[in-house]
């Protein structure tokens, strides 16, 4: 079996983001790129589904630009096999849609048994991506996975949902899974692996590779962008002072009624 880890490029947890100057995105020169950390979960589980010898080969795919390659590199050195980044030079702003088209393509391509990606990326929070492609393959999908296990052609996959409770799955191959943190513990890169990860196949492809128009996904999304914004500044806070307790309470109070209007 061929397992393919969907990889998105996000901007380091550390970076502080400023918006372009036309406010159609985020300003990326200085900015450090890794790949989104639930998406190092996937990574790991699909090393460990390997390492129990139910899996032949672990894929990375990234649809991103030339700053992906380091990110990917790192899914090389904690073993994964290969990469595939598809530049989306004229898809940078596609929607999701259009993103999962793509890697949908790309699995076709490869004949993969399994996907694994994070459950949502850090950057946008919309949580769409790997449902998209389990629902363009027409395979089940299911997201915030807590546990796998393969069992020859099926799975049975643990998710978490509100309230602290966990759902069991059973599923045949192929299928989409969405890993959670609580899934493993990512395993440090050594330099060995970084070194090793240097010689392992890293191909980059055209979105055209694959039967597919950059302008007819463009054309075909379903949510367009109409810019970025920055949230409102958050009001100075205020300090009551002095000795009078019940005065202060008073006036807690009347702000609390008054302007906040939560009593």
């Amino acid at each position: 079996m061929k397992i393919l880890v969907l990889v998105k490029q996000t901007p380091d947890t550390e970076t502080k983001i400023r918006i372009s100057a036309n406010n159609m995105g985020i300003e990326t020169d200085g900015v450090k790129f890794i790949a989104n950390p639930y998406d190092d979960f996937a990574i790991e589980e699909a090393l460990k589904i390997k390492e129990k010898g139910q899996a032949q080969e672990v894929v990375l795919l990234c649809l991103g630009d030339e700053k992906a390659r380091e990110p990917l590199i790192k899914g090389l050195a904690m073993g994964a096999d290969r990469a595939i980044l598809v530049e989306n030079a004229q898809l940078t702003q596609v929607d999701s849609l259009g993103v999962a088209k793509v890697l949908a393509a790309v699995v076709k391509a490869e004949g993969a048994g399994l996907v694994l990606s994070g459950k949502q990326a850090i950057d946008d929070d919309n949580m769409h991506i790997g449902p998209m492609v389990g629902e363009l393959l027409n395979w089940p999908h299911i997201n915030v996975v807590t546990k796998i296990e393969i069992n020859g052609q099926t799975a049975r996959v643990e998710r978490e949902v509100e309230g602290g409770q966990v759902e069991i799955y059973e599923t045949g191959l192929p299928c989409v899974l969405g890993a959670h943190k609580s899934l493993n513990t990512p395993r440090y890169t050594a330099l060995q692996g970084i070194m090793k990860a240097k010689k392992k196949p890293f191909e980059v492809k055209k979105v055209a590779d694959y039967g597919l128009d950059a302008a007819t996904l463009v054309k075909g999304q379903k949510t367009i962008l109409s810019g970025f914004m920055p949230p409102p500044e958050k009001p100075a806070g205020k300090v009551f002072k002095g000795d009078d307790v019940e005065n202060l309470v008073e006036q807690v109070v009347k702000l609390l009624r008054d302007e906040a209007k939560v009593i």
